[in-house]
């Protein structure tokens, strides 16, 4: 029995059917959880379209005309309505295909919201209003995670909004206040001032991404302020207001700033108030995030819980593959617990910031014995071509051993760029036999390769 939709969800029931156990997943917001209908997909596909007028305004430098004269971005608009049209039809039809692919497997769908009761079992609220109860030989939460808000900042899907609610929006807000500097907050200041929306980013910390390589915050704060992007840093929003025409903040130092929207990106809360969970014995730490071990255990036997409920890693990635390792462990097969070491990331900024392994913080605070380089892509061919002058390839090595450790990219398509890194991690490649490895030239891959080259030692 699995309660939530999400990738945690849907991944381990599939797992679960190929390992031939029955399945019954109960649904509650829709197939794909908010990864697929109101974060993920969303999201980086408004990131795209913003991204192609970026490349439209910037195509000048490349001998682009249009109509006769070089691009101008007055002249390059946005249809806000049909923008936000398209992105929920590829949200829908994602959806559609998740759940298209569950019932060709044979896999029971069940619309309602689930909770356990004391013994364990699964109790359904249907839709009509009435409970059905399912007893299970293993459970999985996968639940998920809501936007947080802010007590005087109450969103009213207007003017003061989540992540989840600005696909409403049928015009470019004139002046957009986005609340909150970490990954969600970066991505959506870069993607509405790439759409044309002048915005104001206001950040409690003093850089953008507080959480990210602190190289790669610093190429995004300074292309954010090349852009005309306004950072306020070391700024706290208490409260949000809405005025006649538009909406005001107030920070904690007093200062008020204004604008036509608000947009609040200020962390996660976990779905699990409702759950039954101190009932059924399952734990949940102060934030309310159910506690697991490596293999997605909970506290109660024959309980798993998978995804942003567990708040281990909020990535749809790790989300799916801890709903696989409960499967397997529940189901007796053979399974490696969860290892995040190799976990790849990215910021979907402009441009990218793709991250795997080891940091720089751990370099720097002695957590493990490396050399580290960073290659700049100004010197790229590839980057020249494209007149895309900002980014890095970042690479970490163990001393002595010289197995690759970590990186950071910083680049258009790092997302994509990050994953032979992840491999040579996983597979605990040397510096070496990644240097030795053929790329394509030209190609922003073979800053990769560059920097391997550039941490080999030579042999006494």
């Amino acid at each position: 029995m699995i309660v939530g939709g999400g990738p945690g969800g849907y991944e381990a029931a599939l797992v679960a059917r190929q390992l031939g156990a029955d399945v019954t997943l109960v649904d509650s917001d829709g197939l794909g959880g908010s990864a697929v209908l109101t974060d993920c997909v969303p999201s980086k596909a408004l990131v795209a379209t913003a991204n192609v007028r970026t490349a439209a305004t910037a195509s000048a430098s490349l001998g682009v005309l249009i109509d006769g004269r070089a691009p101008d971005p007055s002249h390059i608009g946005v249809d806000l309505r049909s923008v936000n049209e398209r992105i929920m039809g590829l949200a829908r039809a994602q959806s559609d295909d998740i759940r298209d692919r569950l019932l060709k497997e044979g896999i029971g769908i069940m619309p309602g919201r689930g909770r356990l009761n004391p013994d364990g079992d699964v109790v359904v609220r249907r839709r009509d209003g009435h409970d059905e109860t399912l007893a299970a030989d293993a459970v999985l939460l996968a639940t998920g995670a809501r936007p947080r808000v802010l007590p005087e900042a109450i969103p009213d899907g207007e003017r003061i909004l989540t992540w989840d609610q600005v696909y409403d929006l049928d015009e470019v807000p004139e002046r957009l206040i986005v609340v909150g500097s970490g990954v969600t907050g970066a991505e959506f200041a870069g993607a509405y001032h790439a759409l044309g929306s002048r915005v104001v980013l206001i950040s409690s910390r003093e850089h953008v991404l507080p959480g990210e390589d602190p190289d790669a915050a610093r190429v995004t704060e300074q292309v954010y302020g090349r852009r005309g992007l306004e950072v306020l840093g070391r700024s706290r929003a208490v409260s949000a207001r809405r005025t006649e025409d538009g909406v005001e903040v107030t920070l904690t130092s007093g200062e008020v700033v204004t604008g036509s929207h608000v947009l609040l990106a200020v962390g996660s809360l976990p779905n699990t108030d409702d759950l039954g969970l101190p009932e059924a014995g399952v734990e949940t730490n102060d934030a309310g995030f159910v506690k697991v071990d490596r293999v997605s255990r909970t506290s109660r036997r024959g309980v798993y819980a998978a995804g942003d409920c567990t708040g281990v890693l909020m990535l749809a990635s790790v989300a799916a593959m801890q709903g696989r390792i409960a499967m397997w462990h529940a189901l007796g097969d053979a399974v490696t617990p969860l290892d995040l070491s190799a976990v790849s990331s990215t910021v979907f900024t402009d441009p990218e910031i793709a991250t795997v392994g080891l940091t720089q913080r751990d370099l720097d605070d002695g957590s493990f014995r490396g050399d580290v380089v960073m290659v700049p892509l100004a010197a790229n061919a590839r980057s020249k071509m494209e007149a895309r002058h900002d980014g890095f390839v970042k690479l970490f090595c163990r001393r002595g051993s010289r197995i690759v450790a970590g990186a950071v990219i910083v680049s258009q398509h790092a997302s994509e760029l990050i994953h032979p890194l992840t491999i040579a991690i996983e597979q605990r490649l040397t510096v070496d036999q990644l240097a030795a490895t053929f790329t394509v030239y030209p190609s922003l891959s073979g800053s990769i390769a560059e920097a391997a080259r550039r941490l080999h030692i030579a042999a006494e």
